[in-house]
Parts: C-alpha cells; structure tokens; sequence
C-alpha cells in the first residue's frame, strides 16, 4: 500500500510563495505518475494542478497556475515538490498529493483527472490573504 505525506502548508499573503512537499513511502519509480490537487470548496470537486511523470519528467499543469506553480520530485528522497509563486487569494485551498501506477495517458485534461489517481495524502492547507 502506497502512502503519501504532505507538508509545508501554511498563511501567506497574496504574491508570496510556499513550498508543499509530498513524502511518498515507496521509490517513485515504481509509480506511473504523481501530481497535485486542490479542494477549494466543500461543494467543489478537486482540481487537478499539476501532474509530473518521474520515467522523463514530463508535466502537465493547470493554466490557472501556468508560470507560477512547479511540480518537481527527488527520487533519492521519496519526495514530490509543489513550489508555488505569486500566489492569489484563489490559490487557498487544501492541497493533496496524488499517485498512481498504472498506465500513462497524455495530455493535461487526462493526467489532471482525480480518476486516474489512486493513492492520496491527507492534505495540507494553504490561504493566501490579499
């Protein structure tokens, strides 16, 4: 069972920048794919934010975080990294941590589907005030 650890959210005010990190109990290799969502809303569905393939580094990224957000990994250490810049107010939200290993798709709409992920963390929090 693959499990999955967030950490580093916190307060910032708009224009500021964080870094959540993901710790992952398993090599990443052995995962397909890893990514980022967030809940914005109890009545909202999770948002896909970025997603990242560890096999080529390939990345697929929402466009309402295009330039400000990166999605990286350190396979030596297990962990998957959100680096999150020039943050809005918009941006609060729970942020999650997602895998899955099985097979790969392609493109942003695919690999930003919560239904093509099956491992997930807890969640971490992060609001931005204006």
């Amino acid at each position: 069972q693959v499990q999955l650890a967030e950490s580093g959210g916190g307060s910032v005010q708009a224009g500021g920048s964080l870094e959540l990190s993901c710790d992952a109990s398993v090599y990443l290799f052995a995962l397909t794919r890893l990514a980022w969502f967030r809940h914005q809303a109890p009545d909202n569905e999770r948002e896909g934010v970025a997603a990242l393939y560890p096999d080529g580094d390939i990345t697929y990224y929402d466009d309402s975080v295009k330039g400000r957000f990166t999605i990286s990994r350190d396979s030596a250490k297990n962990t998957i990294y959100l680096r999150m810049r020039n943050l809005r107010p918009e941006d609060t939200a729970m942020y999650y941590c997602a895998a899955d290993s099985r097979g790969r798709g392609y493109g942003a709409l695919w690999n930003l589907n919560s239904g093509h992920y099956t491992y997930w963390g807890s969640g971490a929090q992060v609001i931005v005030s204006s």
